[in-house]
Parts: structure tokens; sequence; C-alpha cells
């Protein structure tokens, strides 16, 4: 054999040899695409699964006959998972995306729509809240509601030619309401969108904290530290607040820059922005510390870090907004730590909402990042592994 071919063969395969001896490495790299093809997969669905039902509140001030008959045939709807309540709660739901839209149908609905359809008065306004970052659904809900009026005016008043002068005109009118705390001021979509790229880069940033931490070790830094009467939990200790302390000044940078250059406002309250910043801090570092401590080197902590990463982002929402995933998947994503950092983040800006709605998001951050710390300290190897 030719002995170029030789030395050129040989030299692939001593490449090929060293990458699938790295097992870490190599199961990221088959683990990852499979992971995020699955998540969008379960996101987009395919034609032979159910659809996921889009959540909304109805609220019947008029309580009428005709009324009643467009709530049931809403239920009745496939497309629709209705909550029939009060109009405050329905208005609330809609202002925390707990549903995308909420419905009111007002005292007098049933007579004036009756009366308008052949001419004979003033047209009933239905008031159609919704939540600004699922605005996509409003056209869809605005559409199916005035087919479930029209249909429910069809089998209230009966008669063919009714049913013939229904076609052309729609007995009501709508308003649509944006559900945000300032209503003076237009939803800001960059206000999501700084939350979950923040968590997302910071998170990386993480990383880093973690493959220092070997890279001391390493260079024998661990060993000269635990020769000073300072214990393991105080040496690990240090590194996950320095850590916090940059993760904190990372998104305040981050959230200057949102609110200077692209108007971002904290609608809601300072104090709960505040405390769910100090909590995610916390949590990166904490995370940080916990991938170290599994990856064992630097090498494969990357690895591992950057997978781990990239699911708790796409699970907690950063890339695409948890209302749009299925049902199941909504629920299965609380318990990813990035999930409750971007819904806080969402709720003390644009939403607006008050520091009630920051008290979960911070007291589940908080957890976890203990969580992670005390499992980090307590797998962490003090000794470089041969």
């Amino acid at each position: 054999m030719n002995p170029t071919l030789t030395a050129l063969l040989a030299l692939i395969k001593k490449d090929l040899v060293l990458y699938f001896s790295n097992r870490r490495a190599l199961v990221m790299s088959i683990a990852a695409p499979i992971v995020i093809a699955a998540f969008f997969g379960a996101i987009f669905g395919t034609g032979g699964e159910k659809p996921t039902r889009v959540p909304i509140a109805v609220a019947d001030a008029d309580g009428s006959a005709l009324t009643k008959a467009v709530v049931g045939s809403l239920k009745a709807d496939t497309t629709f998972e209705v909550k029939e309540i009060a109009e405050a709660d329905a208005v609330t739901l809609a202002q925390q995306g707990k549903v995308r839209a909420a419905i009111v149908l007002p005292a007098g609905f049933g007579a004036k729509t009756a009366a308008a359809l052949t001419g004979g008065g003033e047209k009933a306004s239905v008031a159609l809240h919704y939540d600004p970052s699922q605005a996509t659904a409003l056209p869809m809900v605005r559409g199916l509601l005035t087919q479930h009026v029209m249909k429910a005016l069809g089998e209230t008043l009966g008669g063919p030619s009714d049913r013939a002068r229904m076609a052309f005109s729609v007995p009501y009118d709508t308003q649509t309401l944006a559900t945000t705390a300032a209503a003076d001021r237009p939803y800001n979509g960059y206000a999501h969108s700084f939350a979950g790229m923040g968590v997302q880069f910071i998170l990386f940033m993480g990383i880093e904290v973690g493959v220092g931490v070997l890279l001391a070790r390493r260079l024998g830094l661990w060993k000269r530290l635990r020769a000073a009467p300072l214990s393991r939990a105080t040496l690990l200790g240090s590194h996950i607040l320095s850590g916090a302390l940059t993760a904190l000044i990372l998104l305040a940078i981050i959230y200057a820059a949102a609110i200077g250059i692209f108007k971002v406002r904290i609608e809601g309250s300072v104090p709960g922005f505040v405390g769910i910043a100090v909590a995610f801090a916390l949590l990166t570092s904490s995370f940080g510390l916990l991938i170290a401590a599994i990856g064992k080197t630097p090498e494969a902590t990357r690895g591992l870090a950057i997978f781990a990463t990239l699911v708790m982002v796409m699970l907690g929402g950063a890339w695409v907004p948890s209302f749009v995933f299925p049902q199941w998947l909504q629920t299965a994503s609380l318990v990813v730590p990035t999930r409750w950092a971007v819904d806080g983040l969402d709720a003390m800006t644009w939403r607006g909402l008050g520091f009630d709605a920051a008290i979960g998001p911070i007291v589940a951050l908080f957890l976890f990042s203990a969580l992670f710390a005390a499992i980090a300290i307590w797998r962490f190897d003090w000794e470089e592994p041969r």
C-alpha cells in the first residue's frame, strides 16, 4: 500500500478512536439533537396526535337563555378548555397568562343581540380580554366566538328566515382589551425576549464557574486551600457566592440595556424583581458547581453543562413561550428551575403583577439552589481524577 495512504488511514483511525473514546462527549453529541428534536416535535405535534385545547375563561353577566347556550356551545367545542367564572377572576387569569383570552358576555346581551339581529336597536359589546404575549390566538377566539353566538341564536330563535339573516351580519360588537398592568402603554415584546435570553446566557456563565473550579483543582490550588482551617462547605460556598454576584451584575447590565434602549419596564413589583434576580443568580452559580461535581474534568464538564443548559432553557420557555407547550409538558416543566425564572421575570416586568406573584418563583429558585449546592458539596472530588 502507498505509504502516504497508510499514514492517512492511520491518522484518521487515531482521530476516530480519540473521539469515540470520550464517552461523555459522545453521549452529549447524540443526546442533544435527539432531545431538542423531541422537544420541538412535542410542541408542534403530528397529524395523528390530539390537538392541545386553548384555555379561555368566560364570564356570563347576562344569564339569559342565549348566553347560556353560547357558553354551553363553547364548552362543547374541542378547540377550547373553558372556565366559566366571574368577570374579575376571568380578567385576572388572562393577565397572569393562565388563559389566552377572557370573554365577558355583558348584561342585556341576549335581548340586545336578538333585537340587533332584526335591526331593532344598538348592538351589545362583548369584552374580549387577552394576554398580549399570546395575541396570535385572538383571531381564532374571536372567530369561533362569532360562530358559537350565531349557532346559539339559530337554536334559541329558530326559524329558517332568521338563520338566513344571521348569515349576513354579526349582531354584536367585540371590544378587544390587552390585559397588562399599564393600560396606557402597549405590550413590549422585548420584555419576554430579555427574560429568556438573559436566563440562557447567564446560565452559560455558570458553566465557566464550574470549569474554573476544576481548573483550579488541576493547578493544585485546592490542595493549598485545604491546608487552611476552612471547611469543605466554606471553600465551595465562596465560589457559589462569587459566581452569584457575577451573575447578578450581568443580569443588572442586561436589564439596564433593556430598559434604556428597548423601553422595557418593571411594571410590577420592584422588590419582587430584585428577589427573583438574586434567587436566579444563586441558582446559576450552584448549577455551575453541580455540573463540575458531576462532570469531573473541565473537558467533560463543558459538554455536559451545555447539554443540561440547553434542556433547561428550552423547557423553561426561553426559546418558545411555555404557553404553546402541550398541557403535559407545561406541567412537567414546572420541575425545571428556568421555567420559574422566566415566568417570574415576565410577571414582574410586562405582566405587571405584584410581589405575591414573585413569592413562588423566589422560593422555587432558592430551593433548587440549595439542592444543587448540597449535591455539589457532597459529590465534589478534591483530587484530580487519573
